[in-house]
């Protein structure tokens, strides 16, 4: 009895494996196309149609992606059949060179993402703008803007006039409190923007934005807008550290990712020598 048991515990599991292969070969019927003895299986392409589609455009896409698979298919064999021996080469050559520099690449940005250090100073921001500053000369127009689009017929017009008019920040805060009723509104006047961006907004020249004011207003068929112009940067001025940070911060960490890469490389070819796994004859 024990020895039936182990037979047929035996023949169960070889069932089971055969079942495993089983589903891991795909069925000769579902192949949907051969193209000399390359074979293609619905499984190959059932995950790139998209899900929830009409039939008749699943069978449209169905029968292109068969298609552009039977046509590279065919490409490629014509392909071998009339490279010479010496293109061959060159072309392993060359996957065997991209292969190992996706390879190299890859190690050093996982050491990278290990070592570096992202942690970036004020000071150190500070000491890279004021070396640097006739590199951040700007190719557009900056403001610091406060501005405010309402009905014509708002309700309490002339508060919300003299609330946006204020430097107080209560007033500001009262004012903020209705934004609800508001088209659209922007109140943080100490931020520089790009003049372009706004213009989308305002219906006013850029000649006129361009000059600091206290208060302009202007009235169209859709409203009423409320300007206030805190400050202006020029084409080819200096660039405030403020707007430029982010891309200081991006050029800090280059060169720092530069500097750990070579330390690396110098540390790996030092290993080398040191185990005598790297000679110079």
């Amino acid at each position: 009895m024990r020895y039936i048991a182990i037979v047929c515990c035996f023949c169960l599991f070889l069932s089971c494996d055969l079942f495993k292969i089983h589903k891991k070969e795909p069925s000769t019927k579902e192949i949907v196309a051969i193209v000399n003895t390359e074979k293609l299986f619905k499984t190959d392409f059932i995950d790139v149609l998209p899900k929830n589609i009409h039939k008749i455009d699943s069978q449209v896409l169905a029968k292109s992606y068969i298609q552009d698979w039977a046509i590279n298919k065919l490409l490629l064999e014509k392909a071998k059949n009339n490279s010479s021996s010496q293109t061959m080469s060159q072309i392993n050559d060359l996957v065997k060179g991209y292969k190992e520099s996706l390879l190299i690449n890859n190690y050093k940005e996982q050491l990278v993402k290990q070592k570096l250090d992202t942690v970036i100073s004020e000071e150190e921001l500070n000491e890279f703008y004021s070396s640097n500053k006739e590199n951040f000369k700007l190719n557009k127009e900056l403001i610091k803007i406060k501005f405010l689009h309402i009905d014509t017929n708002i309700k309490d017009k002339n508060k919300i006039l003299a609330l946006f008019k204020s430097d107080d920040i209560f007033d500001l805060d009262e004012l903020e409190k209705q934004e609800l009723s508001f088209k659209f509104h922007q109140f943080n006047d100490s931020i520089w923007r790009e003049l372009d961006n706004v213009l989308l907004k305002l219906p006013f020249s850029k000649e006129k934005l361009l000059k600091k004011t206290k208060f302009i207003q202007k009235q169209d068929s859709i409203g009423l807008y409320l300007v206030t112009v805190k400050d202006v940067l020029k084409r080819n001025s200096i660039a405030p550290l403020s707007y430029v940070s982010p891309t200081i911060e991006q050029m800090i960490l280059h060169n720092r990712k530069i500097q750990l890469i070579r330390k690396i490389e110098k540390t790996i070819i030092k290993d080398a020598i040191q185990n005598n796994n790297f000679k110079i004859y």
